[in-house]
């Protein structure tokens, strides 16, 4: 990933908190024919003191065979993003732009035994169950014999993570009037991303005059 500005770098332990917060990316590695990637829910966990990222494919994904405990994978997690027109801006030649939030995280692919397949489940179905407001669902509760053969259909790869890079270009580099300008846009938006970013520029400067709640 290439950082556009120093102020927009993500410290790595917050970089890693984004990841695991999102629990959705793309996963990218190459074979002869170029890239492949596919887009997958995931965990992350720390072993050992290293972070760990472990994703499943279904069995005949090309992807499988490339985790060969030699060949490097990245995961993709990306944020919202917005467009911001230049005359959005309080402060006139400003250039048109985008703002988004998005980590790189990238390591050795290792591809796990079946015995692997349910604890893996079990741990990513209660992650993304724990964010809704209701009484989680588990595999437990399907019936046994569809339960293992969705499972004997997957395979688990783990990337033992190396490389963490992330980046916030929330417009750190702009004027207080630029920022607040741009902030009450967003927050005026139908798309619920577009707010979200609008908190998070407030939040950066919490001190000024915003329009909005």
């Amino acid at each position: 990933m290439h950082v556009l500005r120093p102020q927009f770098r993500i410290e790595e332990q917050h970089a890693l908190e984004f990841a695991r917060r999102r629990g959705f990316g793309v996963i990218v590695a190459a074979d002869g024919n170029g890239p492949r990637a596919s887009h997958v829910p995931f965990v992350l966990d720390q072993r050992d003191g290293r972070a760990i990222v472990q994703v499943h494919f279904t069995a005949r994904n090309p992807l499988v065979e490339l985790a060969d405990g030699v060949r490097r994978f990245l995961l993709i997690v990306a944020g919202d993003d917005a467009y911001i027109s230049n005359d959005w801006y309080a402060s006139p030649d400003n250039v048109s732009t985008w703002l988004y939030e998005a980590v790189h995280l990238s390591g050795v692919a290792h591809l796990c035994g079946h015995d692997e397949n349910r604890g893996h489940g079990d741990t990513l179905l209660a992650t993304a169950e724990a964010r809704l407001p209701k009484q989680p669902w588990g595999l437990a509760r399907m019936e046994p014999e569809k339960r293992e053969t969705m499972l004997a259909a997957i395979r688990v790869i783990d990337i033992v993570v190396d490389q963490i890079e992330g980046q916030a270009k929330l417009n750190q580099h702009k004027s207080d009037a630029d920022h607040v300008a741009v902030a009450g846009q967003l927050a005026r938006s139908e798309e619920s991303g577009h707010r979200r970013l609008a908190r998070k520029l407030r939040a950066l400067r919490p001190g000024l005059a915003y329009d909005f709640s």
